[in-house]
């Protein structure tokens, strides 16, 4: 199938027919459209010229089934039913006809903030709201037009229904049917969408497209594909970042039977191991454990987790650090009550259901790949630096992931970027066809890109009546963003933006505020709800103090700092305090309340929960959230974010919820030593949504961050104890 490409002279002078896409109806029997939106947010310069919103792509058959081309990766969060939703809302489509396809990697399915195709940042549903609404709108007209020339009255006349345009004189005629004239048809330049109250499918219940294939198995995931005569490959990877290897058995792995081949490779961050080239993933497995390798770590950093955080402490009290918020803190030393606080978080790995993976199949001129990339341009680009191609001889086919909390999106391209030297490795040593690379467990948890480490302190002044009159407060860890495409819009002044994301708002506190950025050996990347994942503990366990301190009930004394500026804030707390009980049920023997409100990427997030402490060990029962996203696109996919970030938080205060290192290697293995919420230790979450039709804003993450304190929370109401770090710890608390 030809395309012919977005012509950018046409983007933002309004949209023409030469910005779509289209391919030729002989080719397709049907109708296919895109378009280009600019950027219109802080993250728009990202791209070196222009920024465009991605392209989605509306592909009408002659079955009159629609497919949608999902510019995102699917990996949970349900876009591949989210996206198709709003296309059909205005294409006045047949639910049952729609279809999802996940588009591979290219210049027109660009996100409109980033300047890069990319999954991330809870934005989905944000950013593409207006845009596949419009191409919905745009080829309902372009249908309608259609139908009216054939029947020779003004479009006016006609009107569409569940997949069908009707004429004044009940004519009638498929979708599919008319695909073809369609396409011949004057794109219009502006389109009148719905209004709220007339939404068929926006904010009602939507069962996934997706929910059958990937229920009964049928749905292929990343790792479960292997084109023909592919080679599957595993790497043994240096222990410590970094090291390089120095000695190995290559004859004793080479004599397992289905071992195909043994090399050394060059890896990500400067690294150098061994790829195990076999059948399959057995005798690859196998085949690396005989190896017998040894690493020379001589020229790196070995980080030990214990001298970090005490170097980390002593830097977190230490005066200086990058000023990323000024206020006056001479109350401190006058206030009628004080609380100094030191709070400690470790790495966090990603751990998704289904570990990293990742096929290459490298020819002379071109590459292909297939992969659950999150960030699939930028792929296409370090690629190309890494094989000596240009990015449009590189292709890139989405495929369905496992999950991926963020892993998926490392803009250094670790794990494909290994494939692809895996692949030149087996190419140099005259071999050719696929190689799919496979992540074990144990690589995936030790392989580094973790949530940051970080140590807060924290020093209030409180005055006689309870109010916070000083509050100075250091933040010590790595940069996320320094280093990555992002770091000229993220870090400024010497201070991550996303290290701080989440304090101080929404309350109305003299906050001064710095930060010590530092250098370690250990790979870094966002985690689900990336800063907030640290900040809102923090800020919700300290307001609650605060609140104990002033004797003031913790939900009265949130309200008040908010003051009246925070409408969403309050609506969500509100909400979870009404359908929680809070405050007028009396809840069972031996169980407290904890509250917590948070926001992120756009979306406020209030839990109410209730919990316990049984034999010295803190128990979660109930969770009640109440969501504030403005426009709900589908409450089905809400609730499930929801329900799965607040595991994800309860999961965060686990004990053995950590990743250390000792000597520069990595103490975690699987998920016998590195703890995940698991099914007996889920409580009964209730999501509870606040109506709105303002346009919608991230869902994925923002569930994540206020589980956690509020959780904390209930337990001091039961303890006595602030618990000052995570995973819990009531025994030195």
């Amino acid at each position: 199938m030809k395309f012919d490409w977005i012509d950018r002279s046409t983007v933002g002078a309004g949209l023409s027919r030469r910005g779509f896409l289209k391919a030729g109806a002989a080719a397709t029997g049907g109708l296919v459209l895109g378009f280009t939106l600019p950027g219109a947010n802080r993250f728009a310069q990202a791209a070196e010229a222009k920024v465009y919103a991605p392209n989605a792509f509306l592909r009408i058959a002659p079955d009159n089934t629609v497919t949608v081309i999902v510019n995102r990766l699917e990996f949970g969060q349900g876009v591949h039913t989210a996206l198709p939703m709003l296309i059909a809302e205005e294409l006045d489509a047949d639910w049952s006809q729609m279809r999802g396809e996940l588009a591979p990697a290219g210049e027109v399915y660009k996100d409109p903030a980033f300047g890069i195709q990319i999954t991330g940042g809870s934005g989905s549903i944000a950013r593409g709201y207006t845009q596949y609404r419009e191409i919905g709108a745009r080829a309902r007209a372009m249908l309608v037009a259609a139908a009216a020339e054939q029947w020779k009255v003004a479009p006016g006349q006609c009107t569409t229904a569940k997949g069908v345009v009707l004429g004044p004189n009940g004519q009638k005629a498929s979708y599919g049917s008319l695909a073809e004239a369609a396409m011949k048809q004057p794109v219009p330049a502006t389109v009148v969408l719905k209004e709220a109250k007339a939404f068929r499918y926006i904010g009602k219940p939507m069962r996934r497209i997706d929910a059958r294939a990937k229920s009964s198995g049928r749905q292929q995931f990343g790792i479960d594909f292997k084109p023909e005569n592919a080679v599957t490959v595993l790497v043994a990877r240096p222990p410590v970042f970094g090291a390089k290897v120095t000695k190995f058995d290559a004859g004793a792995a080479r004599a397992i039977k289905g071992v195909l081949e043994v090399l050394e490779v060059d890896l990500d961050r400067g690294a150098r191991g061994v790829a195990v080239f076999a059948t399959g993933y057995w005798p690859a497995k196998q085949g690396r454990e005989a190896l017998q390798a040894e690493w020379d770590a001589g020229a790196v950093e070995k980080v030990d987790s214990a001298r970090q955080l005490d170097e980390y402490r002593k830097l977190a009290k230490a005066p200086g650090g990058a000023v990323a918020r000024a206020a006056d803190v001479s109350k401190l030393a006058t206030s009628a009550h004080r609380i100094s606080a030191v709070y400690e978080f470790p790495y966090l790995a990603h751990a998704p259901m289904e570990p990293l993976n990742c096929v290459v199949d490298l020819k002379d001129e071109a590459c292909t790949i297939w992969a659950g990339t999150q960030s699939q341009t930028v792929d296409q680009q370090v690629a190309g630096q890494i094989l000596g191609l240009k990015p449009e001889q590189v292709t890139i086919n989405t495929m369905m992931a496992g999950g991926g909390f963020g892993r998926r999106a490392v803009l250094a391209s670790d794990w494909i970027g290994d494939t692809l030297r895996v692949a030149k490795a087996w190419r140099a040593a005259g071999k050719s066809g696929p190689v799919k690379l496979v992540w074990s467990r144990e690589d995936d948890i030790r392989g580094g890109y973790y949530r940051p480490s970080y140590v807060h302190r924290a020093d209030l002044g409180l005055d006689a009546n309870g109010q916070i009159i000083a509050w100075d407060h250091k933040i010590v860890g790595q940069s996320i963003m320094g280093g990555t495409i992002f770091e000229p819009m993220m870090v400024k002044n010497g201070v991550d933006g996303s290290t701080i994301e989440g304090m101080g708002e929404p309350y109305a506190v003299p906050l001064n505020l710095s930060v010590d950025g530092v250098r370690q050996n250990v790979p870094v990347l966002w985690w689900r709800s990336v800063g907030a994942t640290h900040t809102a503990f923090v800020m919700e366990t300290l307001i609650d103090e605060a609140a104990h301190a002033a004797k003031v009930d913790p939900v009265a004394y949130r309200k008040k700092l908010m003051g009246e500026k925070h409408a969403r804030h309050r609506a969500a707390l509100d909400l979870a305090v009404a359908k929680s009980g809070y405050g007028s049920k009396k809840l069972a023997k031996g169980r407290a309340w904890g509250v917590a409100v948070h926001e992120s990427f756009g979306s406020v997030v209030a839990y109410v929960v209730e919990a316990s402490v049984v034999d010295g060990v803190p128990k979660l029962h109930r969770a009640v959230a109440g969501v504030h996203c403005n426009q709900a696109v589908n409450p089905l996919s809400i609730e499930a974010q929801v329900q799965g970030a607040a595991l994800m938080g309860l999961g965060m205060t686990l004990p053995g919820a950590a990743i250390t290192l000792k000597d520069g290697v990595v103490e975690q293995q699987n998920f016998g030593d590195y703890v995940v919420a698991r099914h007996h230790e889920m409580p009964q979450v209730e999501v509870h949504i606040v109506p709105s039709n303002d346009p919608p804003t991230g869902i994925g993450e923002p569930g994540l961050p206020p589980l956690a304190p509020a959780f904390a929370n209930a337990v001091f109401r039961l303890t006595g104890k602030r618990l000052r770090k995570l995973p819990f710890d009531l025994a030195t608390a």
